[in-house]
């Protein structure tokens, strides 16, 4: 899917938006985490296309060393360009298993006992990663008077709700998020961000093996893309079933009302 006529005026367009949010609302600095993919990737780049101050934050949690190796080599390529990129590295495997170690210690009459039940849910594990991530940038931006930027595109977000509720969901801007994934690619060669990096296969990197985001969905981003675009493709049914599963990710938070 390329819907992009000119990408030069697409980076442009994201630019001054971020630097008409920025500036309207106050704000000293721009936040956001780098995991080695090519959406992280290409809302750093923009982010430090603006000259504003910008901290790009890598977070290393029980991460494979390819996609640290990346993360890391995107943060460093940027601070080497870009005088405005202040880069944070941290790691955050010692708090995870911290805190699920204290999540799975109980009291009981008895004294210490350790509930498993609690601690073992692989996908709640996973999610719990990602809120932690979330938690750490917020911290970062409360401390320097930033805003949180997301990296999400427009399948994840409005598709099939590919993200952690409270984790990567949990931004204040979303530069990409109208852009599909297809699109994001282009615009990251546009910007000149390392080849390695354009070609990994997306992963979110939550889970302890090396499975991909196509792995998880059941279908590439270019098969979701034509199903949300023309409603057509072997992703239909796919894109379907995510969507009707993660509304409560996608839709406002029910509320009673009086």
């Amino acid at each position: 899917m390329n819907r992009i006529e000119s990408y030069p005026k697409l980076t442009i367009d994201i630019v001054k938006w971020i630097k008409d949010y920025y500036f309207y609302n106050n704000i000293d600095t721009l936040v956001v985490g780098v995991s080695g993919g090519i959406d992280s990737a290409v809302v750093s780049t923009l982010c430090a296309e603006t000259g504003l101050p910008t901290y790009v934050i890598t977070m290393p949690l029980d991460s494979k060393k390819e996609n640290t190796e990346l993360s890391n080599l995107h943060a460093k390529e940027l601070g080497e360009k870009y005088e405005n990129v202040e880069i944070l590295d941290i790691d955050l495997s010692g708090v995870f298993h911290t805190l699920i170690s204290t999540i799975g210690l109980q009291t009981s009459k008895e004294g210490y006992t350790y509930n498993q039940d609690l601690i073992t849910n692989e996908h709640s594990n996973a999610n719990t990663k990602s809120r932690l991530r979330m938690v750490t940038l917020y911290q970062i931006a409360g401390s320097v008077g930033g805003i949180v930027v997301g990296t999400g595109n427009k399948v994840e977000d409005y598709g099939v709700g590919f993200y952690t509720k409270y984790g990567d969901g949990g931004v204040d801007i979303a530069p990409i998020a109208d852009l599909y994934k297809t699109e994001v690619w282009e615009l990251g060669k546009y910007l000149k961000v390392n080849e390695l990096i354009i070609k990994a296969k997306p992963t979110d990197g939550l889970w302890g093996d090396s499975r991909t985001d196509e792995d998880q969905l059941g279908a590439s981003y270019e098969q979701l893309e034509e199903a949300m675009e023309h409603g057509t493709g072997p992703a239909v049914k796919i894109l379907g079933e995510y969507n009707e599963k993660n509304k409560h990710k996608m839709n406002p938070i029910p509320t009673f009302k009086l």
